[in-house]
């Protein structure tokens, strides 16, 4: 037990999942640049709110330690797994890997023959063949990451297929590292090139996205012609084909992963013709202007924005949609403030954080809120949104 050395580049949502998960059966240093999470790991504390996370740091034996030190981390590891953000580049149209390519020069500096190169992090279709020609290597493959925020150590559990983007020895045995720490028994493994495996991620992603614009404009033509959202998506979804999942109206697609993701996906389609990826991207926007006019019919002085997170019982607000529909309200001029509770600060982006909710819904002319909860539900008089289902 414990034979085998990785190495986890990142400690986010996807880096601390699979350092959690791989820790279980072999030697794990997971390696960040915020000396804060890294003793928070060290300490068995999760730096991100994810309840599988917390629940297996506190209560699990796993060898698993974090360090900001690159060396100690890569030195005779036998995997380099690369979980750092790629954020994307709206000037160059393209994701920045330069986090990415940060760490496999890193490794690539060690001349370790035995260490293999996994990258988690989402990156361009492509990009895996790029680094082999650039720095003449083969020990690198793509694996994609398939996780919710909050429940991305759950998702690795349970995984919905494990997708590895190389067919040697070395893609084999960390297949298996994965399925044998999951506690799923039929888990699907499917072995291809690294470029196809790139494409999976972002159309999978790009799929999700359109879901969750169709079911947005759905909800817009009914707001807008007077008719009950709910009836015509519970009739639509009865159909099997379709399904009763991934169907709430929201203020848009937002989060880390699936803006983004769209955006690369599209920007690869550059010389491939395409209708749909387009307007997947610019549907979000549509939607989020909808958003912002329903909310000025009400003429509001002040209106009040009910938690910055994607999700329930989430602690992570990156690129959230309803940070979108704030920037078309400063536009129209309207006053905003925030009901944030994770955050510690009294201004967040210019706007005033007002965490006594008492406070803020006296304030506030009408409360918007992406997604409901039971606090909430107490000013429903004053409340604006669109989720039907009270559910993510």
């Amino acid at each position: 037990m414990f034979n085998i050395k990785i190495a986890v580049a990142g400690t986010g949502y996807v880096g601390l999942s699979i350092g959690v998960l791989l820790s279980q059966n072999n030697e794990v240093i997971a390696l960040d640049v915020i000396k804060e999470k890294v003793d928070m790991i060290n300490n068995r504390i999760s730096p991100i709110k994810d309840e599988y996370i917390e629940d297996y740091l506190k209560n699990k034996n796993l060898n698993l330690k974090a360090t900001l030190d690159y060396k100690e981390a890569f030195k005779n590891a036998d995997f380099v797994v690369i979980s750092t953000p790629t954020n994307y580049n709206e000037e160059t149209n393209y994701f920045d890997t330069s986090s990415v390519e940060n760490i496999i020069e890193k490794v690539i500096g060690f001349n370790n023959p035995n260490t293999t190169i996994v990258i988690k992090s989402t990156i361009p279709v492509g990009f895996v063949e790029s680094m082999k020609k650039k720095y003449n290597i083969d020990n690198i493959f793509f694996s994609p990451e398939f996780l919710r925020e909050g429940k991305a150590l759950y998702d690795n559990l349970y995984p919905s297929r494990i997708i590895v983007g190389d067919n040697t020895e070395k893609a084999r045995i960390f297949a298996n590292l994965l399925k044998n720490a999951s506690l799923k028994d039929d888990v699907v493994i499917k072995f291809m090139n690294s470029t196809e495996a790139e494409a999976v991620k972002l159309f999978a992603n790009t799929y999700l996205a359109l879901r969750v614009a169709y079911f947005n404009e759905l909800d817009t033509y009914a707001e807008l012609k007077g008719l009950n959202t709910k009836d015509i998506i519970d009739g639509v979804c009865l159909d099997p084909r379709i399904g009763d999942h991934y169907n709430n109206p929201s203020f848009g697609y937002g989060g880390y992963c699936l803006p983004k993701d769209t955006k690369q996906l599209l920007a690869n389609y550059k010389d491939v013709p395409q209708n749909m990826m387009e307007a997947i991207v610019k549907a979000n926007d549509t939607r989020k202007e909808h958003i912002k006019d329903m909310i000025m019919k009400h003429n509001p002085k002040v209106v009040g924005i009910y938690r910055l997170t994607m999700k329930t019982d989430s602690d992570n607000f990156r690129s959230s949609a309803i940070q979108g529909i704030i920037e078309k309200l400063k536009e129209n001029n309207v006053e905003v403030i925030i009901y944030e509770p994770t955050l510690n600060v009294d201004i967040f982006n210019g706007y005033k954080v007002c965490n006594d909710f008492d406070e803020f819904a006296n304030i506030s002319n009408i409360v918007i809120a992406n997604r409901l909860d039971d606090k909430i539900k107490t000013i429903e008089d004053k409340i604006y949104t669109r989720d039907i289902f009270t559910r993510d």
